[in-house]
């Protein structure tokens, strides 16, 4: 090969390196959005500190009205009526709460959106008893917010439906009562178990993110 012809292909080659920087050609070393090395699915991301469910703040909201019932309830009643009793009023629709332990963090998380739909059923009767309830306003307003928090940290949100029209008449019909005195007792028995089953799902989530967070430590 001729020493023009060797001018002419070097000239080439730099010419199309020229070329593909101008384009952009991407670095092999570049970093990429596609899972981790033995992460395929991309779903066991690490969390930060304000990325943890048990940290958000709604569930100060919502714990925090809650948690004024007992004193609404002794005041209504003027302490003739121990807050104790409403134990006596049982409702067979409440939801499960979500377990401390031999529970998936998912499966946590499926209660308690499954839950909170039942609870936000509930509070019909609540309202139909108080319909001048703040705690309920703040409730139906906070359970919602927690509901979508919830729904984004679960793999399969789609596996919790909704409640139909029909299954909401029977969760109601189930607490009518021709007794005045029964109907405000169960309406308060409602308010006091959610507060419990908000309490123990967020102590059971916070568990399991706990948990999560050392073994993920453990493996650095």
């Amino acid at each position: 090969m001729s020493p023009p012809l060797n001018a002419f292909w070097l000239s080439a080659v730099m010419l199309c390196a020229l070329l593909l920087c101008a384009l952009g050609a991407p670095v092999e070393d570049a970093p990429t959005d596609s899972p981790a090395a033995g992460d395929p699915s991309g779903e066991e991301e690490k969390e930060g500190p304000s990325d943890l469910l048990s940290t958000s703040g709604v569930w100060d909201l919502i714990l925090g009205a809650t948690r004024r019932h007992q004193k609404e309830f002794e005041d209504e009643f003027h302490n003739q009526v121990k807050y104790e009793f409403l134990e006596d009023y049982k409702v067979s629709s409440l939801p499960a709460h979500c377990l401390y332990s031999n529970f998936t963090k998912e499966a946590c998380l499926q209660r308690m959106v499954q839950g909170l739909q039942i609870y936000t059923v509930l509070l019909r009767q609540v309202e139909k008893e108080y319909p001048n309830s703040l705690i309920c306003a703040e409730v139906r307003t906070y359970s919602g917010q927690l509901i979508n928090l919830i729904q984004r940290k679960m793999r399969n949100p789609g596996q919790v439906t909704a409640l139909t029209s029909s299954q909401e008449v029977q969760l109601l019909n189930d607490l009518d009562n021709p007794n005045p005195f029964q109907r405000k007792m169960t309406a308060h028995n409602i308010l006091r178990q959610l507060h419990y089953f908000l309490l123990k799902g967020k102590r059971a989530i916070t568990k399991r993110e706990k948990i999560r967070g050392t073994m993920a430590n453990d493996s650095l």
